[in-house]
């Protein structure tokens, strides 16, 4: 006789000899599986949570070569270690995905990158009880794209052999679609958070609460441990937090202050049944600002350097710049010029002692250093590669960027770096599209242009690839080395041409904008681009908190007599909503072979707004100029405007009466502030002269 014992003091017993009648088999099995659970670890994973951004592809943009539309997908898994000790995983741990490791999903040119232990060549991660690590990949195409799944095996060296969880890769019915980190004063850590939610699902979702998982310091920064949920202070939009169907909605969170190192966002949702639902993010914690870039300011000057010269910075000061492509500089940031001039660093940022200092932090925008990686000289760098070049900085305080420059491939490299951007432009410069495959004007085709619009379609691809995530682009201003595309003269943009280009991008909600080029040199060759950047740069400056706290909820294509008329778009927040009108009924001029806006038109827009704005307090318009009335009528789930405009008109929904005041007197500090520079090359002959004669000592 063979006992068998389970859980059960009762022994059980089978005659070697007899076959178990049916009930004796149950009881075995039961005895069976009591044996394993008592002798088998526990499973030390538990999947909280998947994020999933599908791929997208524009159908509007227009290439030699045709587009890949087998679309994949970006995820994040949410992994929370259940066990009572500290799990260990080297990067020689045994991770495979649908029976493959990551190395050879990214040989097999099925992943385009990955963040899994293996990738972290030479750091093992300890995972405390409790806490919480987040690891990606990015799927290339439809096999790793939605509405598929994934077993996700992870050997941790148990004598249970590999665990395995199953990965459910869907399109998200709700989402966060944009999570911003501010913060107040001159602090450089952020002491409040922003979230949006895009409910897609065919009921209301009410937001209930949320909380943070951070590391304990920066040097544990992939094991994230639980802050305490936030529920009573989160001032909710709308108030009562009920977000209906197909509509948006989101939380002010007051934090307190937050080291700047990466965390896991975790919202709870409740439904009409009562169904709780966690939606999660994960992205580095960095105090966002709308940072306004002059591009590549150090410029050699002789024996010294552009930001050597007082009366450049202050031309820069004048626009609103207060970022640039460099870092240290001898002869300027160390000088009272970084003081009374600061322009925020972007470049390499190494050795990281002195960059990631508490002097220098307030001075960062972003580490940019890799270029343009999708033509990497003539050879691509891999997404894989790009990642491996930025991992060092995952530790640091200091947020990644990368240049990104193709929409037909860009979504490969899409969650590689913190705060990801794009340069792309639309008159008279190399571009990766063909702008002659473009039948935008009736048959028309040109070379030297390309549709001004498909900047917008452009921000929001790259938004919607890294979302939550904030994003910037490079907008096209003067450059004093572009020569003349197809038959062209004009070697940069006319100031309609660049306004429309920022604005497209602007209105698509992009948190900081840099001008592709604003050297000593490009602004001495095209001055009449000045007072129109300088005009953006004050507009921006006025409604840069919409920007910041705001999520893009609306986009819409208008079109007249079967031709595109205007692009309508809303970028809406707590504080209310900002509407912008962009002029589509442009033409090529065959002649100059420039773009021509017509004249102001009447003009009726009707623009969406979500649920929590649709009691404003007021309405009326934006610019440089002023904030003037409108004729508005609210109704129906949104705004209609009349007005008689062209090119750029900008509106402004507000939740609360003080608004537009608030707008007027910022735009008068801005005014004075550049005045304040007392150097105007636009408008003072003798200021323009100065800047070229600083040429002269080339």
């Amino acid at each position: 006789m063979t006992p068998i014992r389970g859980s059960s003091p009762v022994p059980i017993t089978i005659p070697w000899f007899a076959a178990p009648n049916p009930r004796t088999l149950v009881r075995l099995c039961a005895a069976l599986t009591a044996l394993m659970t008592m002798v088998a670890p526990a499973a030390p994973l538990s999947l909280d949570g998947v994020h999933v951004v599908p791929h997208l592809q524009s159908a509007e943009m227009r290439y030699r070569k045709a587009p890949d539309f087998s679309l994949g997908a970006r995820v994040e898994v949410f992994l929370r270690n259940t066990s009572a000790e500290t799990l260990v995983l080297p990067p020689l741990t045994d991770v495979r995905l649908r029976g493959r490791t990551p190395e050879e999903l990214l040989q097999a040119d099925e992943w385009a990158w990955h963040d899994l232990p293996s990738a972290w060549t030479n750091q093992t991660l300890r995972l405390p009880p409790g806490a919480l690590t987040v690891w990606s990949w990015n799927g290339k195409r439809a096999p790793w794209g939605t509405n598929t799944q994934a077993e996700l095996a992870v050997d941790a060296g148990g004598s249970g052999g590999p665990q395995r969880l199953s990965v459910p890769i869907q399109a998200p019915a709700a989402w966060l679609s944009a999570v911003t980190f501010l913060g107040s004063g001159t602090e450089v850590r952020p002491d409040s958070m922003v979230f949006h939610v895009a409910n897609r699902t065919q009921g209301r979702l009410r937001i209930e609460a949320c909380r943070l998982w951070l590391p304990a310091d920066n040097g544990t920064w992939r094991a994230l441990l639980p802050r305490p949920w936030i529920s009573n202070r989160l001032e909710r939009f709308p108030t009562d937090g009920v977000i209906p169907a197909n509509d948006r909605g989101g939380a002010r969170v007051p934090t307190g202050p937050l080291p700047l190192t990466y965390a896991a966002v975790e919202v709870r949702l409740v439904d009409d049944g009562g169904k709780a639902v966690s939606l999660w993010a994960h992205q580095r914690i960095k105090r966002e600002a709308f940072d306004i870039s002059g591009g590549w300011v150090a410029d050699g000057l002789g024996a010294g350097n552009t930001l050597h010269q007082e009366r450049y910075l202050q031309a820069l000061a004048r626009m609103h710049v207060n970022a640039g492509m460099h870092q240290h500089v001898p002869g300027y940031s160390d000088t009272p010029l970084f003081e009374r001039y600061p322009l925020k660093y972007m470049n390499r940022l190494q050795p990281f002692d002195r960059y990631d200092s508490e002097a220098l932090l307030p001075r960062i925008h972003a580490v940019e250093f890799l270029g343009e990686p999708q033509y990497g000289g003539g050879k691509p760098v891999s997404p894989q590669a790009c990642w491996n070049a930025l991992a060092p900085y995952a530790p640091t305080r200091l947020p990644t960027s990368i240049t990104h420059s193709e929409e037909r491939l860009w979504r490969f490299y899409a969650g590689v770096s913190d705060y990801p951007h794009y340069d792309a432009y639309r008159v008279t410069a190399p571009s990766p599209d063909s702008w002659s495959g473009y039948d935008r004007w009736g048959g028309q085709r040109i070379r030297w242009g390309a549709p001004l619009e498909t900047i917008g379609e452009m921000s929001r691809s790259l938004r919607e690839l890294n979302r939550p995530r904030p994003v910037a682009y490079w907008s096209q201003g003067p450059h004093h080395d572009w020569n003349g595309y197809g038959g062209r003269k004009r070697g940069s943009p006319t100031p309609d041409e660049l306004r429309l280009q920022a604005y497209h991008a602007l209105s698509s909600r992009i948190t900081s904008l840099y001008w592709f080029n604003l050297s000593l040199r490009s602004l001495a060759t095209f001055p009449d681009l000045i007072e129109p950047m300088t005009r953006v740069g004050r507009e921006i400056r006025m409604l840069e908190e919409f920007q910041l706290e705001g999520d893009a909820t609306s986009h819409e294509r208008v079109m007249r007599d079967g031709k595109p008329d205007w692009d309508l778009d809303v970028v809406a927040g707590p504080r209310g909503a900002v509407l912008f009108a962009l002029d589509l009924a442009y033409t090529p001029d065959p002649e100059e072979r420039v773009f021509r806006f017509g004249s102001p038109r009447e003009a009726t827009f009707r623009f969406a707004l979500p649920a929590y704005l649709r009691k404003p307090a007021a309405v009326f318009r934006v610019d440089a100029d002023g904030v003037s009335p409108v004729d508005a009528s609210v109704s129906d789930g949104g705004v209609t405007l009349r007005d008689r405009t062209s090119r750029v008109a900008v509106y402004v929904v507000a939740a609360s009466d003080g608004e537009r005041t608030r707008i007027e007197s910022r735009r008068r500090a801005l005014i004075s502030a550049e005045e304040a520079t007392g150097f105007d090359p636009c408008r003072r002959p003798e200021d323009l002269a100065t800047l070229r004669n600083l040429l002269g000592t080339r």
